[in-house]
């Protein structure tokens, strides 16, 4: 999405219809280290960091630099400001280190140029158990599309363990093998 259109990606309506709290909630926790890939305007992102706590830390990743402004401009003199990292990635890596809990993509892995690469980053910046949620849009991801990319994930050590029911989306949760 263009950063001029971001306004249609953080408004009342995509709310009700995507509650970030009801979404997050059975996968967060206080004290987590979460790594938000394809954040954009910080829909997701003030919530990760209110679940996470002052002794949590949301490392928060855009492609667009005018993405993460509009995050920081959110923040700025929160009290949540100090919890979030913002980091511009490139198409070819995260490019950040660390050791996640979580890693949350939201309708992002469907936008990938090379799933094998980005699985196998993935995979090395998460904890031994550390958990991956996956929410993908069936408007541009077909059933067969999503499925192959479980596969490359698990070639990249990643195993699922959840389905999360989030009609009409195809969502799954991976777990790093230990």
């Amino acid at each position: 999405c263009p950063v001029e259109k971001s306004g249609s990606l953080d408004n009342k309506v995509r709310r009700w219809l995507q509650n970030p709290q009801k979404i997050l909630a059975p996968y967060v926790e206080e004290g987590m280290h979460v790594l938000e890939v394809g954040c954009g305007p910080g829909f997701f992102t003030l919530d990760l960091a209110w679940l996470v706590g002052k002794s949590g830390k949301v490392v928060a990743v855009d492609l667009q630099e005018g993405m993460l402004e509009q995050v920081r401009e959110k923040i700025e003199g929160s009290d949540i400001e100090q919890n979030i990292e913002l980091h511009q990635c490139t198409e070819s890596s995260i490019g950040v280190s660390g050791s996640f809990d979580l890693a949350f993509l939201f309708y992002v892995v469907h936008e990938l140029p090379d799933r094998e690469a980005f699985f196998r980053e993935l995979a090395s910046l998460l904890r031994d158990g550390g958990r991956v949620y996956i929410e993908e849009p069936p408007f541009h991801v077909s059933k067969g599309e999503f499925e192959e990319s479980l596969r490359i994930a698990g070639d990249a050590g990643l195993t699922v363990v959840e389905k999360p029911s989030r009609f009409p989306d195809r969502a799954v949760v991976l777990e790093k093998s230990l």
